[in-house]
C-alpha cells in the first residue's frame, strides 16, 4: 500500500489548514494583544506571531487586518492611528477590558476543545 500523500490528500490538508487557521487567528491575535503592555501595529503583531512559532498566517500579514478590524468592530480592541516617519500612518491596536474578558473565555474554550480533540486522536492511527 502506498503511504505517500497524493494530490488528493494534499488538497484536503490545505483545506483543513485554511479552515483551522480561520477559526484560530482571532484567538491568537487577541492573545498577542492581550498580553502586550503597549499598543501594537500590524507588522509588529505579525513579527510576534512569527517569533512565537509557526504561524498559520506567516507571510500573509494582509490576512491579519480583516480579523483586527472585526475584533475592533466587536469592541474587543481599541485602535488609533499615528503618523510614521518611515511610511504611511500606522494603526495601533490594544485589547479592551471586554477583549481581555473574552480572551479568558476563548482560552478556556480552546483548552477544552484541544483536550477533546487530543483524546479523540489518541487512538487514531496515521
Amino acid at each position: 500500500m502506498d503511504t505517500a500523500p497524493s494530490a488528493d490528500t494534499d488538497l484536503h490538508l490545505r483545506k483543513f489548514q485554511k479552515e483551522l487557521a480561520a477559526g484560530t487567528v482571532a484567538l491568537v491575535l487577541l492573545a498577542v494583544l492581550g498580553r502586550s503592555e503597549r499598543p501594537l501595529y500590524g507588522y509588529e503583531i505579525a513579527k510576534r506571531l512569527e517569533r512565537d512559532g509557526e504561524s498559520p498566517v506567516a507571510g500573509k500579514q494582509s490576512a491579519l487586518y480583516p480579523v483586527l478590524r472585526s475584533l475592533h468592530a466587536a469592541g474587543l480592541l481599541d485602535s488609533h492611528v499615528e503618523p510614521s516617519v518611515a511610511g504611511p500612518p500606522r494603526r495601533y491596536y490594544q485589547a479592551t477590558a471586554l477583549g481581555r474578558a473574552v480572551l479568558a473565555e476563548w482560552t478556556q474554550a480552546w483548552r477544552t476543545t484541544r483536550a477533546f480533540v487530543d483524546d479523540a486522536l489518541a487512538g487514531a492511527k496515521p
